[in-house]
């Protein structure tokens, strides 16, 4: 029997399915794992953002994206399609971003420094072993953001790739377009490809709110595990072929001999060559001979006047780059700005299969040592060295991996520092992990007395050794076992550390030895989805450290609570309270109050801040004082315009005596930063720092033209000023004079043969 419907009754149904939002919201279904087959396009693809339909007629497509930050694998409230085709060079990937193009957030910036704004990504996952990934993303300026993302440390951004992109705003939003050449990915070898990926959106606006083309289980650890497969990708070869780098630097110094005369070195230069062969479709060599190791943009300051410790900067140094996710462990063995001032250096890197390894090799001017010690460290810096650094690390499946770490130091007439180190984390259900670190290590003093001058005296490991460079040699060892629970509602973590009295990593950073820790983290996170309070988290931190000899030398317990609130805002409170034993000196009753947070309200700006009070110990007091402090810093980025940006930052630190009253230490940093960028190649930066700890300041103007990530001319200089006395009048006031001065140019290019 044949139904029919009056068609004002379809009309009817039809109306309520367009205008009823619940009933459209259930019709939505979150798909997890997708799949999606990939063609070969038949016409060459322009990257310029317009997205001709005669290029991408037959490309894939990928869509029903689903919103998982802040809500739950739900429907977004916006559209967003992406596209999928190749050919023989490149893989070509395209988003339609639907949404009202005045409240669409950009800035026209230098490649990965975008922010905070609305931009889509495309991740790949080649081998399909969930330990490491390329990511590319691009703003709706057509600005390039890009790194490596690995199980080990999280995401890279330091890691740079050659590839295309473009965008625009259009009348319904904004549109990207991507070219990414096969020659700058490694990935199997096969006649057919099948790789995971992931198609990505996020979308600032009331908050953060973050899209994929794969849904994701909250409560798996595994990021890549969720996303889809992209397969279909026939004939293609992974990246072959030759580049070579040769850059020249050309630099003038000058100094402040006394308060009245400056002297201008002469005008010298450094020529440098860097070359890289794919020796096969996942192995590459790369060496360098007088490699340019120069930072265009000094470390920022760092308030050091209540540390024993040395203090870590971030590497900046694009030779690391390849293979830099290898270097990470939870106890630091590889710290590649232990290498300083290397006059060669070479590496092999291999991806194959479930395996990666990395091979370092350098020759070393001026090696720094960091000697390690329970309530301290010393930094030296030594003469000619050579190191060399081995990685390995095997998959296991599903973010599981395990590996090994090998470093050997050898310093020019004696001394050397060798590890060796096995590590690993299981994931044993989807959200439950086991984690391991065993490193072993021998060192072998240099017998040069002169070289540790200051450490007379000092000893270690109950008095066995000196501090002082002796010709001594002992082995030493550290150790990390960790359990846990992870998952972005409920996380849950037992670790336990080591490092014994002569445990050194001289290729590593660590400042610090001779203890015990048992760590505990528990952090659960509720999501009201309320319109002023997207999600809270509460969370429970404690620590317990003995040295060897089973004393108990600290002890605390830290509760916090944070929310991600409407406004892009992001605020925490914790308390902590404890004890500690410093140098003999026990203080009970510690505690202090911090508060912190961050804002981008809008397109134009964006503010973080931090707040702490309570009690200090003052660590270079003698004997130690327990100080009441207060640390405070903020910083604030606004932008007059989509080309500039301008961020001030300022870092306070006071404390006085708890029981006398007398001020121990107090002062601040401040810095400044202005960047223009006049087009998506040429920019103009500027810094200035003040640092009221050693009343000087310095000035870093810098001009920068980049045609891609390896191939630029800068030129910029560095000033530094300081107070100076009038050695004819001591009562005279100080004047503020150039201390020193740098002046420098550089030029780089990629060859591609």
């Amino acid at each position: 029997m044949k139904i029919t419907v009056p068609k004002l009754l379809l009309k009817s149904l039809t109306i309520m399915v367009i205008v009823s939002p619940g009933l459209y919201a259930s019709l939505f279904e979150p798909v997890f794992n997708p799949t999606l087959e990939v063609t070969e396009t038949a016409r060459k693809i322009k990257v310029d953002g317009n997205l001709d339909p005669n290029e991408w007629i037959g490309a894939s497509r990928a869509d029903n994206f689903v919103e998982h930050t802040p809500g739950d694998q739900t429907k977004p409230p916006v559209e967003t399609k992406a596209f999928i085709t190749y050919d023989k060079d490149n893989i070509y990937v395209a988003f339609v971003c639907y949404d009202d193009p005045r409240s669409i957030r950009s800035t026209m910036s230098q490649r990965d420094h975008f922010g905070p704004d609305d931009n889509v990504g495309f991740y790949i996952d080649p081998f399909g072993n969930a330990t490491w990934a390329y990511i590319f993303n691009v703003n709706p300026y057509g600005i390039q953001a890009d790194g490596l993302w690995s199980a080990n440390r999280g995401s890279d951004n330091s890691f740079d790739m050659v590839w295309e992109s473009a965008a625009r705003i259009t009348d319904s939003g904004y549109q990207v377009e991507m070219s990414i050449p096969f020659a700058s990915i490694r990935f199997p070898t096969g006649q057919e490809q099948n790789w995971k990926v992931d198609f990505y959106r996020t979308h600032p606006r009331d908050t953060r709110r973050e899209y994929s083309w794969a849904a994701y289980d909250r409560n798996q650890k595994c990021w890549p595990c969720q996303w889809g497969t992209v397969s279909g990708m026939k004939d293609v070869s992974p990246g072959k072929g030759i580049e070579i780098i040769p850059s020249v630097v050309s630099y003038q110094s000058g100094t402040r001999i006394d308060p009245d005369n400056f002297k201008n070195d002469n005008i010298d230069g450094e020529i440098s060559l860097n070359a890289k062969y794919a020796v096969s479709s996942v192995i590459t060599a790369e060496a360098a001979y007088n490699p340019d190791f120069s930072q265009v943009e000094s470390d920022a300051g760092q308030i050091d006047v209540n540390t024993n410790f040395a203090l870590f900067y971030p590497e900046k140094r694009p030779f690391f780059q390849e293979g830099s996710d290898l270097y990470f462990s939870w106890i630091n063995a590889i710290y590649t700005r232990s290498i300083n001032d290397p006059q060669a250096a070479a590496k092999i890197s291999g991806r194959a299969n479930k395996s990666s390894y990395i091979y370092l090799l350098a020759r070393d001017e001026h090696s720094p040592m960091i000697l390690p010690f329970e309530e301290g460290s010393a930094y030296l810096v030594n003469g000619r060295s050579t190191s060399n650094i081995f990685r390995l690390q095997r998959s296991l499946g599903g973010s599981s991996r395990a590996g090994i770490i090998l470093t050997d130091r050898r310093m020019d007439g004696g001394g050397s520092g060798t590890l060796a180190a096995f590590d690993g984390e299981i994931l044993l259900t989807n959200t439950i992990y086991f984690q391991w670190e065993f490193h072993g290590t021998y060192t072998r003093e240099p017998n040069n007395a002169e070289l540790s001058q200051g450490l007379e005296g000092i000893t270690f490991d109950k008095g066995r050794h000196t501090a002082a460079f002796d010709g001594e040699s002992y082995p030493g060892h550290a150790a990390l076992v960790a359990i846990g629970r992870g998952g972005n509602t409920y996380w849950l973590d037992l670790t336990y550390y080591e490092r014994n009295p002569t445990f050194r990593a001289d290729n590593g950073f660590e400042p610090n030895n001779n203890y015990r820790e048992m760590q505990t983290i528990s952090r659960y996170n509720f999501f009201p989805n309320k319109k002023a309070i997207r999600r809270l988290g509460f969370n429970m931190f404690t620590r317990t450290r003995w040295n060897f000899e089973k004393y108990k030398k600290a002890q605390f317990v830290n509760f916090s609570v944070n929310a991600d609130m409407i406004g892009q805002t992001f605020v925490e409170t914790n308390l902590q309270y404890g004890t500690e034993n410093l140098r003999g000196v026990d203080f009970d009753r510690i505690w202090s109050l911090t508060f912190n947070g961050s804002s981008n309200p809008n397109n134009r700006l964006g503010v973080e801040f931090y707040g702490r009070y309570g009690d200090q110990i003052a660590r270079r007091e003698n004997p130690p004082v327990l100080g009441k402090q207060t640390n405070l810093a903020g910083s604030i980025y606004f932008k007059p315009i989509d080309r500039i940006r301008i961020e001030p930052s300022i870092e306070f630190a006071h404390s006085r005596q708890k029981d006398t009253n007398e001020e121990l230490f107090k002062g601040y940093i401040t810095r400044t930063r202005v960047d223009y960028q006049m087009t998506r190649s040429l920019s103009l930066r500027f810094i200035t720092e003040y640092s009221d700890f050693s009343n000087s300041w310095t000035v870093e103007p810098l001009l920068t033209y980049r045609i891609n990530p390896f191939s630029l001319f800068y030129i910029g200089s560095t000033f530094d000023y300081a107070e100076y006395e009038n050695p004819d009048d001591p009562f005279a006031a100080t004047s503020t004079r150039l201390a020193s001065r740098q002046l420098f140019m550089k030029l780089q290019y990629l060859f591609l043969i």
